[in-house]
């Protein structure tokens, strides 16, 4: 009874609340208008886990919801392996179930990382290391079904766009922090409307923002889709032949793959005929033996009939198989080119588990004796980028991906790198004929493929869904369960722009996990250094936070200026989103374009510096002296008696910066705004003259807190501008000038030998401008998330500085650190 509370009404809570949350989770599984569904269906469990103080508690509220997961996701999934293995719908339903902890084990580690954070944060860094928690599980552990909580808004167009940024992982990320949100507003509901309110804006907030990403993304998808291009007509045949093990038995093999040919090529046929097709797919292993190497003079003779028709329709064709070489049999596509026959084949990489292969450390007699269904194909060495070659000689560059190849999104993007321009995807999906839900979601998951690379798929089944999805995710046409059909296509000859799944791959779960690292790290470090000092570290900041400086900087703004300044500040972050989403919607993920850096200088870099340039010009040092504050300007020197100064108002938006304005005892207001990094320090320096001055309003003292939490949490060095986006760029800039020198021109110093020392330095000026700009895109990034996580901390000023402490210090080191080893990985 001591990992929940002992009362029987906090029990029933939990146990209420895990089944909730199950019940939403079997309709959000659904799909359809379901999908809404996602932004709160964790909340009922969340609202129960969080009175939780143990961590038995935790985990296992973890264990049961994983359990409750399995039950209301996947019990068709049960079915279909009574349906597959002939042991029983309940032992599969049960055996489902006591695996639930490898199924689904990111909500275990989820429910334990959330209560581990939580004992020592505040509910944003909670939240955020619970959702790294489940999408680093969910990467580290790649799951049977590859599924995720994104795929669930498949069915909302806009939101799913945001996946070539982050994947369908990217989308669970947000999902978890929405519901945490509303999560933190119900359960805030006693404490005041503004606190519910900050929760409700930040749930909101998300969705609006991914809905905005969705539509601009559409909108220049859509444009180029519509330009003209050359493109080859695809076929799909979808035969519902199923049950081959059975057929076999009853029928004979010969016979059998004699029914299936003849069926194919007779829908193929119409194909060609009614749908002028330049190449056909057949489906997953529609071929049920080792095309290439036969074991008969029968199946020789089928591969010649199949070779033979393919050369006499003069049309590409691309089917399953199987392979066959020294180290054993594999699930395989063959591809044929009119005139040429056999010009490749794909070998599945991912081999469905047990059924397909067995792992060579867990294979032997034994095994097979207990699962005699067990598999024994061998999986495949990766992404294969193969020909498609209509009869004029046109060409397309495809990925093939095989059933469960495309439930994770490494091949895929291996082979957008690789140069596809379209995804084919085969399948055998028979074994869900009588459960098509589990033919839905494998659809889902594989539409997800085409949303991160933005390569259109076809995906041929054997008796359903066989699809034509666009780039966008849109399934433009499919087959019904059971349907003998053909269905065909147009695909565009063209290279689309490589996204930013494309270029990072799957780099949500790995950041995830790194954040998580980073914050034990950080977590430890601060630990120890409490201990050393004799003290935590809430009284050194209590320290910091009670020093009276001698002297402050300050810049000091009429509200004319003021008002300039903090415009020329917008324009100048308004200018970096602009390039931003230029190049995430036109001009790919580099800066590489003249036109880019002309952006980059007179929408962001000009306003910044002409901005910097008027708080220099109004730059002054604040002291105390014989009763006055003095404020020395250059030559100009202004004194204000301190008895004069009676009130402090923080500046409520911080532009230019932080600051503040002082009341005077007269009622009027002080001419001049004062711009300045830490506000408590200037107040306890008046305070401490003798000065009356006091905060006005709560709102006034949050945002005072918030400006001295972030002074203090600066690092005068690292932070600074001239380091962060003139020196540190040439790290990566001088090896990337150098590696083209020598590509471009031989030789480190070849541009100069042939076009002179001007153009050499041109050349490495761009160079280190288009990495000076990336890094302060990445920068910006990590602002955001800095800034937003302190933001929402600032109703708990206990733990606001110690969260803004803490993301800072991650954010470099992910700027310093974690960045050049990716870079250095990637190389």
């Amino acid at each position: 009874m001591g990992a929940f509370p002992a009362q029987p009404r906090a029990i029933w809570r939990v146990l209420v609340g895990i089944a909730a949350s199950a019940a939403l989770l079997g309709v959000y599984a659904r799909g359809g208008h379901a999908w809404v569904l996602g932004f709160g269906l964790l909340v009922p469990w969340l609202l129960a886990l969080n009175p939780t103080s143990t961590l038995a508690g935790a985990l296992l509220s973890g264990w049961l919801m994983s359990v409750a997961f399995v039950v209301a996701v996947f019990t068709w999934f049960g079915v279909a392996l009574d349906t597959y293995t002939g042991m029983g719908t309940v032992p599969a339903v049960l055996a489902l179930c006591a695996l639930a902890p490898l199924l689904q084990p990111q909500v275990i580690v989820f429910a334990v990382v959330r209560h581990l954070v939580g004992t020592r944060h505040g509910a944003v860094v909670r939240a955020l290391a619970g959702a790294s928690a489940w999408v680093a599980c969910e990467w580290l552990w790649p799951k049977l079904l590859g599924d995720t909580l994104g795929h669930g808004l498949f069915p909302a167009v806009w939101l799913r766009q945001v996946a070539d940024l982050a994947g369908a992982a990217g989308i669970t990320f947000l999902l978890i922090l929405v519901n945490e949100a509303l999560t933190q507003a119900v359960a805030q509901r006693r404490e005041g409307i503004r606190n519910v309110l900050r929760s409700l804006a930040l749930a909101v907030a998300l969705p609006a923002m991914m809905a905005g990403y969705g539509a601009l993304r559409l909108s220049t998808i859509e444009s180029v889709l519509s330009e003209p291009a050359a493109s080859m007509r695809i076929a799909m045949v979808q035969a519902s032949i199923v049950d081959y093990e059975r057929l076999r038995r009853e029928r004979g093999t010969y016979v059998v793959v004699r029914e299936v040919l003849d069926t194919h090529f007779a829908l193929s046929r119409s194909a060609i005929e009614h749908h002028h097709a330049d190449a056909l797919l057949w489906s997953e292993t529609v071929y049920p033996t080792t095309f290439g190497h036969p074991r008969s003079e029968e199946g020789a003779a089928l591969d010649r009939e199949i070779l033979d028709f393919a050369a006499a329709a003069n049309v590409a064709l691309v089917f399953g198989t199987y392979d066959l070489d020294a180290a054993g049999e594999y699930n395989a596509a063959a591809f044929l080119a009119p005139g040429t026959g056999l010009i490749g084949t794909y070998r599945k990489t991912h081999p469905f588990l047990f059924t397909e292969h067995v792992p060579a450390w867990l294979d032997g007699p034994l095994l097979r004796r207990w699962l005699p269904w067990t598999g024994s194909w061998q999986p495949g060495s990766g992404a294969r980028v193969m020909l498609l070659r209509a009869a004029d000689g046109r060409e397309l560059n495809v990925v093939p991906l095989i059933c469960l190849d495309d439930v994770q999104p490494g091949l895929a993007i291996d082979g957008a790198r690789l140069g596809a321009q379209a995804i084919v995807g085969l399948s055998n999906d028979s074994w869900f004929t009588d459960h098509p839900i589990g033919a839905r979601l494998h659809l889902a998951v594989a539409a997800f493929r085409s949303i991160e690379t933005r390569l259109p798929q076809l995906r041929v089944t054997t008796n359903g869904l066989s699809a034509f999805v666009d780039p966008t995710g849109a399934v433009l046409a499919s087959t019904a369960i059971g349907d003998r059909a053909v269905l065909a296509g147009e695909v565009p000859l063209r290279d689309p722009p490589p996204t930013l799944m494309v270029r990072w791959g799957d780099w949500v779960g790995g950041a995830a996990g790194a954040f998580l690292l980073l914050l034990a790290i950080a977590s430890v470090v601060r630990a120890w250094r409490a201990r050393r000092a004799g003290t935590d570290s809430r009284a050194t900041v209590d320290a910091a936070m009670s020093t009276v400086p001698t002297a402050v900087d300050v810049v000091l703004l009429t509200p004319g200026w003021r008002v300039a300044t903090g415009l020329l500040r917008v324009c100048a972050g308004a200018g970096l989103l602009w390039l931003v989403l230029r190049m995430l919607l036109r001009d790919g993920l580099q800066v590489n374009s003249l036109a880019q850096l002309q952006i980059f200088i007179w929408a962001t870099l000009t306003p910044a510096v002409v901005a910097w340039a008027i708080q220099r010009a109004f730059a002054a040092r604040a002291r105390i002296e014989a009763g006055m504050l003095v404020l020395q300007q250059g030559h100009q020197r202004i004194e204000v008696p301190l008895d004069r100064i009676v009130t402090a108002q923080a500046w409520r938006i911080p532009l230019p910066g932080t600051g503040m304005d002082l009341g005077l005892a007269s009622g009027a207001r002080f001419a001049h705004g004062i711009a300045v990094a830490d506000i408590h320090a200037l107040l306890r320096a008046l305070a401490g003259a003798g000065s009356p001055v006091r905060l006005i309003g709560a709102a006034s003292t949050r945002m005072a807190d918030y400006a001295t939490a972030r002074a203090l949490a600066m690092w005068p060095r690292l932070d600074h501008p001239l380091v962060k986006f003139a020196l540190f760029p040439l790290l990566p800039a001088l090896p990337a000038f150098r590696l083209h020198q020598h590509i471009a021109f031989g030789g480190t110093f070849g541009e100069y030998y042939t076009y002179g020392l001007a153009a050499w330095l041109t050349g490495l000026l761009i160079w280190w401008a288009a990495w000076s700009i990336g890094l302060m895109i990445f920068a910006a990034a990590l602002r955001i998330v800095v800034e937003t996580g302190h933001l929402a901390a600032l109703p708990w000023p206990a733990r606001a500085a110690a969260v803004r402490r803490t993301l800072a210090a991650l954010s470099r080191v992910a700027f310093y650190a974690a960045l050049p080893v990716l870079l250095v990985f990637r190389v």
